[in-house]
């Protein structure tokens, strides 16, 4: 049990170092695009579930979910020279926070209906 939650504390140390690291050199240089901060971001948050997985661990639904949401908002980010255009009466930072929420809403309710759906099929009597 301590080496399960060694190798928690530890992947989480290693995680949150990571974030700070790559925050502080985005923020620190004005050259590393935003977009390229929340691209890292997103890979640390996905990458770390993928390493927790590999060792038998449990993965972190949280860090999945913002990992998603990161790599969403970076490919936002990324596309907004191209997609500006398209919608110019757009107030295009509300526009990515709206995207951002939808996808967000859209995860939970599935993560909800999938927990749903395997815990009637788990019921003895699926009638109740």
């Amino acid at each position: 049990m301590d080496n399960i939650q060694d190798s928690n504390r530890r992947f989480n140390a290693i995680g949150w170092g990571l974030l700070c690291v790559l925050w502080g050199i985005t923020i620190l240089f004005d050259s590393v695009p935003f977009s390229l901060g929340m691209l890292g971001t997103g890979l640390i948050l996905i990458g770390a579930n993928v390493v927790r997985v590999r060792k038998g661990l449990r993965s972190r639904d949280e860090n999945t979910v913002l990992g998603i949401l990161a790599l969403a908002w970076a490919g936002l980010e990324l596309a907004r020279p191209i997609l500006q255009p398209v919608f110019l009466f757009v107030d295009w930072d509300w526009a990515i926070f709206a995207v951002l929420l939808l996808m967000l809403g859209l995860i939970l309710l599935a993560r909800e209906a999938l927990r749903i759906r395997r815990s009637a099929s788990e019921s003895p009597h699926p009638n109740l």
